[in-house]
């Protein structure tokens, strides 16, 4: 940041009662949060809308106990358009806000929807919960493992009710599938194997330039150590691509797999140890650094899950570009992103479901709302800490490739057997945006 910036941010925070060393006064001064009664509509803050941002948020939109009050992003252009939007949709015009700091004193905002780019999900659910938010945060649930961990010590701190966005939880095929596999019928289930398969674009980063003077640069890079703007990177979405900010396809398309395959196999807790094997192998001239093939594997007593990347092969597995099978000693099961289908040892069909990706959407945000009425953090499909196990088995994934070693994880610590792992936990985050200390 320059001198200059640096100024303006200073200037801004003492203006709105920011500590400069972070945000810490600013929650300080945040009332503890009340229940939501059940004749109230609750009330939420949008932070980040340009694109699924603005999915989810219309899903809170549609439910008539709900009323979307802030609209948050700090590209002007796109809160401007949202604002004008939610008005045509809803009648209400939303508080348009431009830095998220302005809504953690705000008593009359019941929860955050969290939508940003992936460096940003963990801080904002730390920042939420500790201003007496609950928060709907977006998948995966942190940039890295230090962050996940730390978000969660928080929400618990707080009592707050946190869903991460992996909404296939709510859809009911998982649930059935869950079931049938519970039932016994396929014996036991020893073995699972999720995958992504598909041809992705190269990436390829213009000349750094000087940011728009409608976008607020400096927090979007957040804790981030500082480089120039690049257009490609914060507007054409090759932040997901880069370590500082996105978590690759593994953190994007895999936790969904990782997480419904885990869930039907009854794996509730981090892996015991993992490994990985591959890298950058296809897209060898660009500039995305995270790999484009994986083959990870994940251990737990007497239980294994593999994870299977191909982003420039097109050819499916099993007839679908994603999707995951259960291995028992009886005989099979197959899960995509919106049905289920079971076979014996002979391969025959024995039975089967399916139901709308859309709907499962909408019960993923319904029963966020319900659990805020009712302070049951059981009831919540897939509550802070199950998200973590899956956004952690992510960035494991890429610890494991990134050392080149098979990882012991110790479950309690969410440490390694490694020093050289374990030295990829976290990161050390820009002043103004650290992470809070955790016992």
């Amino acid at each position: 940041m320059s001198h200059d910036t640096r100024r303006e941010f200073l200037k801004h925070t003492a203006a709105s009662g920011i500590a400069a060393s972070g945000i810490a006064a600013t929650l300080a001064s945040a009332a503890p949060r009340r229940a939501v009664a059940a004749s109230d509509k609750i009330r939420v803050a949008c932070i980040g809308v340009r694109g699924r941002g603005n999915s989810v948020m219309q899903s809170f939109a549609a439910e008539p106990d709900c009323i979307v009050t802030h609209i948050c992003d700090v590209n002007e252009p796109v809160r401007q358009q949202r604002g004008a939007e939610m008005k045509q949709r809803t009648g209400l015009e939303p508080k348009l806000v431009r830095d998220f700091r302005d809504l953690l004193a705000d008593d009359s905002i019941d929860a955050f929807v969290v939508a940003t780019p992936d460096h940003w999900h963990a801080l904002l659910t730390i920042y939420g919960c500790q201003a007496g938010k609950d928060v709907f945060v977006e998948k995966p649930a942190s940039h890295n493992i230090a962050e996940g961990k730390t978000a969660v010590a928080i929400a618990r701190k707080h009592e707050r009710m946190v869903q991460v966005g992996t909404q296939i939880r709510s859809a009911a095929f998982l649930s059935e599938a869950a079931e049938f596999v519970r039932s016994g019928a396929l014996g036991k289930v020893l073995f699972g194997r999720a995958w992504e398969t598909d041809r992705n674009r190269e990436i390829h980063l213009g000349k750094d330039g000087t940011p728009p003077a409608t976008l607020d640069y400096d927090i979007w890079q957040g804790p981030v150590a500082e480089r120039p703007y690049n257009a490609e990177i914060v507007l054409g979405g090759a932040w997901r691509w880069l370590f500082d900010y996105g978590t690759g396809d593994l953190g994007n398309d895999g936790v969904h797999r990782i997480d419904f395959c885990r869930y039907a196999m009854g794996l509730d807790t981090l892996p015991e140890a993992v490994s990985c094997a591959g890298g950058k192998l296809f897209f060898t001239d660009d500039h995305q650094q995270w790999p484009d093939t994986l083959l990870v594997s994940y251990e737990w007593p007497g239980k294994v899950l593999q994870y299977e990347m191909r982003l420039w092969s097109k050819p499916k597995l099993f007839g679908a570009t994603e999707g995951a099978v259960l291995y028992g000693e009886n005989g099979t099961l197959m899960l995509t992103n919106s049905s289920w289908k079971a076979f014996d040892a002979a391969g025959n069909l024995i039975k089967q479901g399916a139901s709308d990706l859309s709907a499962a959407q909408q019960a993923h945000v319904r029963n966020f709302l319900d659990a805020m009425r009712s302070r049951k953090r059981d009831s919540l499909n897939q509550e802070l800490y199950s998200g973590h196990v899956s956004s952690a088995m992510c960035h494991a994934g890429h610890i494991a490739w990134r050392t080149g070693k098979r990882l012991r994880l110790d479950a309690a610590t969410e440490t390694f057997d490694d020093a050289a792992a374990n030295k990829l936990l976290g990161r050390e985050h820009r002043r103004g945006y650290e992470l809070p200390q955790i016992g």
